[in-house]
């Protein structure tokens, strides 16, 4: 089998008025995710890492935060394309393992959905999909509660 790893990370700010979504899901909390689409940092990270095992650019090439057909979008949505982007370059998913990091709130108790609902999307079994998460321990921009980053290695398979 041929086998390439890739590396996927992603940022964006929190603010009021914004829903968070993460993993596909959208958890209760006074600030959200602003971004293009739905600010979904996982899912952004996942997609940016799977297009680059697959030497397929990077998200903002398929996506782009210009493109008005994109505003608002369902970050679940722009996952579906890159999985078929993935799999016509003759590509499936061997495991993703990703960290969130976020000082607030905690998200510890949503991780089994956010797992169960980017594994269906996928069409990967959840046990092929990590998800953790960590603070910044207060330092940075995480730290102060002003953003959210996430980070995400995959391994793809090509069958022969």
């Amino acid at each position: 089998m041929n086998w390439r790893i890739g590396m996927g990370y992603d940022v964006h700010r929190l603010a009021v008025d914004y829903q968070l979504c993460l993993g596909g899901i959208e958890i209760p909390f006074e600030k959200g995710s602003v971004g293009h689409s739905d600010g979904d940092v996982l899912i952004h990270a996942i997609c940016d890492a799977l297009l680059g095992a697959a030497n397929q650019r990077d998200i903002g090439y398929h996506f782009p935060d210009n493109d008005p057909s994109l505003k608002g979008i369902d970050s679940k949505i722009l996952l579906s394309k890159t999985m078929d982007i993935i799999h016509k370059s003759g590509y499936e998913v061997g495991n993703i393992d990703s960290t969130i990091c976020l000082q607030q709130p905690k998200i510890n108790p949503f991780i089994p959905e956010m797992q169960a609902t980017l594994s269906k999307v996928m069409g990967i079994s959840s046990k092929d999909l990590s998800i953790k998460a960590t603070t910044t321990e207060k330092m940075g921009f995480v730290g102060t509660g002003e953003g959210i980053s996430a980070y995400a290695v995959v391994m793809l398979y090509k069958k022969n």
